[in-house]
């Protein structure tokens, strides 16, 4: 039987880029995509596939910051960062850093010691900033997090036909 670290390697890896129970990973909802495509907004009043990516890879930088010890706080980038100007190269530096973030939280979840899969996060509870919890919560969280966002990427993907 696998420990909770291995687990949740396993599933945020699989969030990711691998085969995730609840449908298709996020590598997999994102391949083909145009720049064009990703900055749509196919479905009024709800976030691009461009905007959720950035959101997302904001997140898993903040995550595995606090990974190494630093004071949880909002993303260096903000919560939804800008799009700026859509081009092909820019989403896929997009895509790319998304994925490299996704790779370093891996590598430093992998590093993590056992005794500190009980360390808390933060002080009192604050839902938007992901605080009051412990570390292995706040890996829960972001597993949560991810799979939530990849189901918008999924109704996005959709909606643009």
């Amino acid at each position: 039987m696998k420990s909770l670290p291995q687990s949740l390697l396993a599933q945020i890896a699989a969030t990711s880029a691998g085969d995730p129970l609840y449908g298709s990973s996020r590598t997999a909802l994102l391949d083909g995509l145009t720049a064009k495509d990703a900055h749509a907004h196919p479905i009024p009043g709800s976030h691009s596939i461009w905007e959720v990516v950035l959101h997302m890879t904001s997140w898993t930088r903040e995550v595995e910051r606090r990974l190494g010890g630093h004071a949880p706080a909002e993303p260096e980038d903000g919560d939804w960062p800008a799009v700026g100007r859509p081009t092909a190269a820019r989403w896929r530096e997009a895509c790319d850093a998304l994925a490299e973030a996704n790779a370093a939280l891996l590598e430093a979840v992998a590093r993590l010691p056992a005794a500190q899969w009980d360390a808390p996060v933060g002080g009192l509870r604050d839902p938007a900033l992901g605080t009051g919890t412990t570390i292995g919560g706040m890996l829960i969280g972001l597993a949560q997090h991810d799979a939530y966002h990849n189901g918008q990427l999924a109704v996005l993907r959709q909606a643009l036909g």
